[in-house]
């Protein structure tokens, strides 16, 4: 396969008008729907799904015209490697093949991808953010440039409207990542006249982030390391508390610079952004990697998510948002079936409506996602759906003991997380 996938551009017939873009034989319909997710209409000559394995595959290719992307699925598979040896003799040249396995061993992804052809592997259970990721550039043949994957990964929270919990949230995932996790983590709060993050890890606030936003020129490691207020070992607040009078005099390009010089600092940078018209938010929510829509079981807050929805991808998102329905069940509320009716497309991440436990964590400081329930394993979904990988160390945290991908170690942060 190797030989095969280098004369992919060579040879032209990627681009052959009756060829199918994708074919996959899966074994599971929760790894096809992922999929489906993570692709969506990408594929420009449509997309076959088929259960099945990789023996599957192999049959099928021996009969069949091969697609410009095969993606098999080599989980349960004896022999892994001797499978895929196989399916190299029956695929036509050129094609890209990508592979779904339950193997998590990096010497196994190094053999696959580097001595046998294999253009990329993730391992189960894979995610929409893994699929959009690693597989759809690959797909698309349109790459996201190394400024985008160099260096920390960033997050936009983004509350469909005031008051659905996005700020809750977003604190919440960061202390997952930062405290719980041990990833090198910093929270910014956008919103330096009313914002409460700070307050919500029991963070300190400061002139840094306006000065940041107001005079970029001054971004420089030293001012980043300054500017950030510590709450724990490798978590920390980027925030200010300013007076109401004092609007903030926005420098056009300042966000992208203050980006940029956290990801050189940080495993992750989570954005807690208020969608307002303002220029400093519009930048923020462009230059952030993966972007999560939080609402509340409103028609007013269905109304706003199908608006945020709207605007276009950035140019370092590959993927839709993850959307998040916080405050599921409360009572007068719209059920799930509804939301996703009105949106045309899936919720993500579902919170039940639990405001006893939410509020004596806000009033006694301590972060919700330290108990144990709904509310902690919904953040920790978040967590994978916005490219957190996991591994062997982070067993304490509840469902995240799995690597979402072998390839996504090194790929994803550029950096250790030393």
């Amino acid at each position: 396969m190797s030989q095969q996938v280098s004369r992919a551009g060579a040879d032209g017939m990627g681009g052959r008008p009756d060829r199918l873009t994708v074919l996959a034989f899966l074994g599971d319909p929760a790894t096809e729907q992922v999929l489906r997710d993570g692709l969506g209409d990408m594929p420009a000559n449509g997309m076959d799904i088929r259960r099945g394995t990789v023996r599957t595959a192999i049959a099928a290719m021996s009969k069949m015209q091969t697609p410009e992307v095969l993606i098999v699925d080599i989980a349960g598979e004896e022999q892994p490697l001797h499978a895929l040896g196989e399916l190299s003799d029956v695929v036509e040249p050129g094609v890209r093949v990508l592979v779904i396995g339950d193997t998590d061993d990096v010497d196994f992804y190094r053999h696959i991808t580097r001595g046998m052809g294999v253009m990329e592997y993730i391992f189960k259970p894979i995610t929409r953010e893994a699929v959009a990721r690693h597989f759809a550039p690959l797909i698309t043949r349109k790459t996201i440039g190394q400024e985008a994957t160099r260096g920390g990964r960033v997050i936009a929270v983004l509350g469909a409207r005031g008051g659905v919990g996005s700020t809750t949230i977003a604190g919440n995932l960061s202390w997952l990542l930062g405290v719980m996790a041990k990833r090198h983590t910093v929270f910014v709060e956008s919103d330096i006249h009313m914002g409460s993050g700070a307050l919500l890890l029991g963070g300190k606030t400061g002139p840094g982030l306006r000065m940041a936003l107001e005079t970029p020129d001054r971004i420089d490691p030293l001012f980043v390391e300054r500017a950030a207020q510590p709450v724990a070992e490798r978590l920390q607040v980027l925030a200010s508390e300013e007076k109401l009078t004092e609007p903030l005099h926005y420098a056009p390009g300042a966000a992208r610079r203050l980006i940029e010089a956290l990801r050189v600092r940080y495993n992750f940078i989570i954005l807690d952004v208020p969608f307002l018209p303002m220029q400093c938010n519009r930048e923020l929510i462009e230059f952030a990697h993966h972007r999560v829509i939080v609402m509340d079981p409103t028609l007013a807050s269905v109304r706003d998510t199908l608006r945020l929805l709207g605007l276009p991808n950035g140019p370092w998102q590959p993927q839709s948002p993850t959307i998040v329905l916080n405050r599921q069940g409360r009572p007068g509320g719209l059920t799930r079936k509804q939301i996703e009716e009105a949106l045309k497309v899936k919720i993500d991440i579902v919170i039940p409506d639990i405001p006893k436990q939410l509020n004596e964590s806000a009033s006694f400081g301590e972060p919700a996602i330290a108990t144990k329930g709904p509310f902690r394993q919904a953040i920790v979904d978040l967590s994978r759906e916005i490219g957190f990988v996991a591994n062997r160390d982070d067993s304490m945290i509840d469902g995240t003991a799995q690597l979402t991908s072998v390839g996504g170690i090194f790929k994803m942060l550029g950096f250790s997380k030393g």
